[in-house]
This record gives C-alpha cells, sequence and structure tokens, in this order.
C-alpha cells in the first residue's frame, strides 16, 4: 500500500527540512523524475522510504514505523524463528554446506584441528525467498487468515509468491497473521536487510549449523524437487510457444 505524500512530505521534512527534492533523490539514488511523479500522484512506494532512509542513516523498518498503516514495525523487533532464518538460505548455500559437511575431514588443519570455516552465506532474498519464507510460517490456514484481513483474492496471494516477490503490506500482514516478527517478509522481499530487521548477526549460519545432516539433506532435496518442478513447467511452456509459432509460421 503505497504511502500518503502528504504523510510522507511531513516525514521528510522532519528527517531533511533544508533539502529540495533534487537534493532529496540524489542523496538517496532514487530517481527525481519517480519521486517528483509520486509526489503528484499523491502516493509514495515504500522502497523509496527505505532508500532515503538509508542514505540519511535511519533505520528504514523504523522510518516505515512512522507511517500510519505500519506504525507497528515501530515496535521493538522480534527475533525471527528458525525456520524463518533457514528459509532465507539459498539453495546453493545449502548445497555448498553439504559438500563442506562431507569434505570436513579433507578440510581440516592436522596442525590445529580446526577447520577451514563455513563459506559465507549469500544475502537475501534469493530465487525462492518469499515463498519459502510464507512455507516456513505457515500453519496450513496463513493464507486464508492474510486473504481474510487484507482482501487480497487467495489466487493473487499465490501469484505474488510464485513470482518471489511480496508487497510490503503484505508482508507485514503476513507476519502478523503468523505471529512472528513483522520485519521478516521484507527481508525475504528484499526491502530491507537482515540488520535492519535487527536479525542478529551471523543468525542464519547460526540456523544452519543447527541442521543435523539428515535434515540438511532433507531440505536440500526439498528444494530441488521444487526447482525441478519449476524448470519442467518453463521447459513445457517453452515447447508450447514453440509449436505455435511453428503452426503460425
Amino acid at each position: 500500500m503505497p504511502l500518503s505524500a502528504k504523510a510522507f512530505q511531513r516525514w521528510l521534512h522532519g528527517v531533511a527540512p533544508d533539502a529540495s527534492v533534487a537534493d532529496v533523490a540524489r542523496a538517496s539514488g532514487v530517481k527525481r523524475t519517480t519521486l517528483a511523479q509520486q509526489l503528484v500522484r499523491g502516493k509514495v512506494a515504500e522502497a523509496t522510504v527505505v532508500g532515503i532512509s538509508r542514505a540519511f542513516n535511519i533505520n528504514p523498518v523504523a522510518a516505515l514505523g512512522s507511517f500510519e498503516s505500519y506504525q507497528d514495525l515501530g515496535q521493538p523487533p522480534v527475533p525471527p524463528t528458525l525456520q524463518e532464518l533457514v528459509s532465507q538460505i539459498a539453495t546453493a548455500d545449502l548445497l555448498h554446506a553439504i559438500i563442506a559437511r562431507t569434505e570436513i575431514i579433507a578440510r581440516t588443519d592436522p596442525d590445529t584441528g580446526t577447520g577451514a570455516g563455513p563459506p559465507e552465506l549469500s544475502p537475501p532474498p534469493h530465487a525462492t525467498s518469499v515463498k519459502n519464507w510464507v512455507d516456513a510460517i505457515d500453519d496450513g490456514e496463513l493464507r486464508h487468515r492474510v486473504s481474510a484481513a487484507t482482501g487480497v483474492a487467495p489466487q493473487n496471494y499465490s501469484a505474488q509468491l510464485t513470482a518471489n516477490r511480496l508487497a510490503p503490506e503484505l508482508a507485514v500482514a503476513t507476519s502478523r497473521a503468523a505471529g512472528v516478527g513483522l520485519a521478516g517478509g521484507l527481508v525475504a522481499a528484499g526491502l530491507v536487510t537482515e540488520a535492519e530487521a535487527g536479525w542478529p548477526p551471523g543468525a542464519r549460519q547460526a540456523a544452519l549449523d543447527l541442521l543435523t545432516d539428515g535434515e540438511l539433506a532433507v531440505l536440500a532435496g526439498e528444494r530441488l524437487h521444487a526447482l525441478g518442478k519449476a524448470l519442467r513447467r518453463q521447459e513445457h511452456d517453452q515447447r508450447q510457444t514453440e509449436t505455435i509459432w511453428e503452426n503460425l509460421g
């Protein structure tokens, strides 16, 4: 839900009272024309607030909490669950972890008895981060609760998950309906970073380390199975498209 331009201008005046639109655009990396168009239309995108907040060293989650529609984001952050943390680990990183665990003896320093350490995890979002996050916090009725609370049809909600995106208001509504930290969905959708959401440093790696070898293998297998299904659908659609063009040609 885009933010009211009037509310945005009040917020911006408090953040940078002497800055012009051009100054704000230049500092934040938001295009001047984009910002001007949003102000004219009376609706400012959440991503614009995030970009400006970073430019002026303000936590983006706290900044969004300054607006009425996101006011509960101003509350102290709630730590993510183990399931949320694992959902934000890319499939490639899971596979790297499996390989690293099987090669732990080869990677161990014979002099110190210590390993080389795990490779650094890639930051969220990843290719299926949004759907994985929702699946991680879904008790089986979550989608229906979100639909009832927001008025968004379940099929439209599912379409966003399939496209690996989630509008900020839906991300927060999903967190609220699941009873988890409100900024988790914003991390999964790539609007804010782990640190900006208040996630502890190294939390995802710690969650990964807690997985047993069996749990890690099962999770990676589920991810690969889902990826395989998606790729087969794409290949099927591509073949159908090529057949249509051949028939037309």
